[in-house]
């Protein structure tokens, strides 16, 4: 009796349920396409004004005393411009973590370099997850059928070790693995203890190379077949976990 009451309440006081559900889904839409258009116009703007140049390795060892000089002169500067510009390559998933790293690591030495490096590549990882997943993810869940849901599933249950697996290979390009994980149910906190924990090894070698950034030539000199190894060898340990997991018995 009270529910009809305040049903025809709301009928003379104008309101529209089936408005109002319209009005917040546009809202909502509305925000994901302002997110979407901001993603490609900041990621368009950086090539169209030719930004891809000043984080080529050439153009780096080219300024290179320069940058010292800045660095020795305005430290706290540099290092929150530094900080600033990993964060906004990661978040536009700009293939440039590895220069950045190099670039780092030559200025500022492994310690604070690495620290410098994990926080940003963390942070920046996160944003571009929780973009994906408020952008993405509900429609994408309602399409992934029962087999995608079985597969979210067992993800989902061992989140952290499948994370730490993925940050550790260098096989696996770090912005899809942003990407990719929005679509999965993991929690914000396990993805991005998960994310820091996990790019520890490789941040640390290459910013320690970049120390020797006079003497490297190409990105590609980094990744020696020896280097992949032990990265793989790393990340297979971290799957150890889930396989005692599912060779248990009873589970």
């Amino acid at each position: 009796m009270d529910d009809c009451k305040v049903n025809s309440a709301q009928r003379r006081n104008g309101y529209n349920p089936l408005q109002e559900s319209f009005a917040v889904f546009w809202k909502t839409a509305l925000r994901k396409i302002v997110i979407v258009v901001a993603f490609v116009a900041f990621a368009g703007a950086f090539y169209a004004l030719g930004g891809s140049r000043y984080l080529q390795l050439e153009t780096i060892k080219a300024h290179r005393d320069s940058l010292l000089a800045f660095t020795e002169a305005h430290y706290a500067v540099a290092l929150t411009i530094a900080f600033l510009v990993y964060v906004t390559a990661v978040s536009l998933s700009l293939p440039a973590g590895l220069v950045l790293s190099l670039t780092i690591g030559f200025l500022f030495g492994r310690w604070i370099g690495t620290a410098l490096v994990l926080i940003a590549a963390t942070i920046g990882a996160t944003l571009v997850f929780l973009a994906a997943r408020y952008v993405f993810a509900d429609a994408a869940q309602r399409r992934i059928g029962a087999l995608g849901e079985r597969i979210r599933a067992g993800f989902n249950e061992n989140a952290f070790s499948y994370v730490l697996f993925l940050r550790l290979i260098p096989l696996f390009p770090f912005f899809l693995v942003n990407l990719a994980l929005a679509f999965t149910g993991i929690k914000l906190r396990t993805y991005v203890l998960a994310t820091l924990v996990g790019i520890i090894p490789g941040v640390f070698v290459y910013v320690n190379l970049g120390q020797a950034l006079g003497r490297i030539d190409s990105t590609r000199q980094l990744l020696s077949i020896d280097m992949v190894a032990a990265f793989t060898l790393l990340g297979a340990l971290a799957l150890v976990p889930v396989l005692l997991k599912k060779w248990k018995p009873g589970v």
